[in-house]
């Protein structure tokens, strides 16, 4: 084959496995190789352990041979976030503040994998608790952007992002609860879908968390979904059991016929959005629009009020935890998390209701303005990839979310929200463009994506390891 191994696309893997023309031994052994060159610059892996990767891929190539394959992954590579559970590791959520336990069993997205067979990689890097937009970590050593290694892969789910960029595979699972997926799928060039809430189970289950496939094609996303959407009832907020037909994702060009879009340029909050991205979000839309979508531009529907009160809510909910922990334990947490939390020391009773109620009227006002659409675009964040030693691209802790103004609603709303490739500011760092369809429409969504990668063109080759 002409692509390296370790590049191909876990649907080229599986159909090399029954043929026969390829086995999962060798695709191991070649994401391994190129896992050892990227590796020492990018810091995206945690639990890395080559001897047991191998054993999963020799069971895997046995089970080929028999004919028997687990399920439709079997024998591909992936990864898990740091924060899914893996039965017998540590789970430190990306912080020196948490006493590494084994944990007792996987969790709904670990379980799933390991049910179909898939060849576990290693657990991907994230910063302390998941609370930031970049690979910033006390436990971990910092992620960087294959991209850029001056710049951030985005977060929480760091790792997972420079992971799918670099080829460390093919799938790679991340979660997000205000963009954790769509901001370093954005910004490392790759495809993520953030599920309707509840359509990918996750334990523990939080308002707005979502597990979701981080892949470089819409493809391998709707493969991994037959695999991740399993129902699981350790999820007290996971859907019913629904005969999605994920292998219909591919529809064409021709999906977006007639479709109703509604183009969001501008967030209500936050940061100002950046010339190079607004450019190529507009560029988008003019490709829906040759395609027979009616483009409509939409007014701005978020507010500062509402972005404030969920940032000071979660900031509440962080100085709580962080109180919890023994003195020592909480000096190990970083600075910037210590400072964001603790500025709501004083908070009132009636200041943390009213910052609590802005969750339920972001989703209130998210679902009213999607209402007239069948899909939304728009940028998944305002700025391009930042220094990969800042915390947040503002790096001020008291202006933390600055750039999740179009991520967060969509969490609110339990609404599917993917992040796609569309582009590249001037100085080389990739664009994601968003689409957000109604909540349960998780296949139209994916639908939409693999319309826009029929019509944005060929794209930049991926970034190689340095020599």
């Amino acid at each position: 084959m002409s692509t390296p191994l370790h590049a191909l696309a876990a649907t080229e893997m599986v159909a090399a496995y029954r043929t026969r023309a390829l086995s999962p031994l060798e695709v191991a052994q070649s994401v391994l190789a190129q896992v050892e060159r990227w590796e020492p610059h990018l810091h995206a892996l945690f639990l890395l352990r080559p001897e047991r990767v191998l054993e999963q891929a020799r069971a895997s190539q046995a089970r080929w041979q028999r004919g028997e394959p687990l399920g439709p992954i079997d024998g591909v590579p992936v990864t898990l976030k740091d924060n899914i559970a893996t039965e017998g590791d540590p789970t430190p959520l990306g912080t020196r503040a948490v006493t590494p336990v084994p944990a007792s069993a996987d969790a709904p997205p670990a379980a799933r994998v390991r049910e179909s067979g898939a060849v576990v990689l290693a657990k991907t890097t994230m910063p302390d608790y998941g609370m930031l937009s970049s690979g910033l970590s006390s436990y971990h050593a910092l992620a960087r952007n294959p991209w850029d290694l001056r710049k951030t892969p985005g977060g929480s789910s760091a790792g997972a992002g420079a992971a799918a960029a670099a080829g460390y595979g093919p799938l790679h699972v991340g979660t997000d609860i205000g963009g954790s997926l769509r901001l370093p799928a954005g910004w490392c060039g790759i495809f993520t879908l953030k599920p309707s809430l509840g359509r990918v189970p996750i334990d523990p289950p939080y308002t707005g968390r979502a597990a979701g496939p981080m892949t470089r094609t819409v493809a391998d996303a709707a493969l991994f979904m037959q695999v991740l959407s399993r129902p699981d009832a350790r999820d007290s907020m996971s859907l019913p059991r629904q005969d999605i037909a994920w292998q219909a994702f591919d529809a064409g060009a021709e999906k977006l016929r007639g479709l109703r879009i509604g183009l969001l340029l501008e967030a209500g909050c936050g940061l100002a959005v950046h010339g190079d991205i607004t450019k190529a979000i507009e560029a988008a839309a003019r490709a829906f629009e040759r395609a027979g979508a009616q483009v409509t531009l939409m007014k701005p529907f978020m507010t500062q009020a509402m972005l404030d009160g969920m940032d000071h809510a979660w900031r509440m909910r962080s100085h709580i935890d962080l109180q919890a922990l023994t003195p020592q334990a909480r000096d190990t947490v970083l600075p910037y998390i210590r400072a964001w939390a603790d500025s709501v020391a004083g908070m009132s009773g009636e200041a943390a209701f009213r910052a609590l109620s802005q969750f339920h009227a972001t989703r209130v006002a998210t679902v009213a303005a999607c209402q007239p659409f069948d899909y939304v675009i728009s940028p998944v964040s305002p700025v391009p990839a930042f220094d990969a030693e800042w915390a947040s691209p503002t790096n001020d802790p008291l202006r933390p979310l600055e750039h999740i103004g179009f991520t967060v609603p969509f969490n609110m709303s339990e609404q599917p929200a993917a992040s796609i490739h569309c582009g590249h500011t001037a100085s080389g760092l990739p664009i994601g463009l968003q689409i957000v369809g109604q909540r349960f429409d998780d296949l139209g969504v994916l639908q939409v994506a693999r319309a826009y990668e029929h019509l944005r063109g060929a794209l930049r080759p991926w970034p190689q390891p340095p020599t």
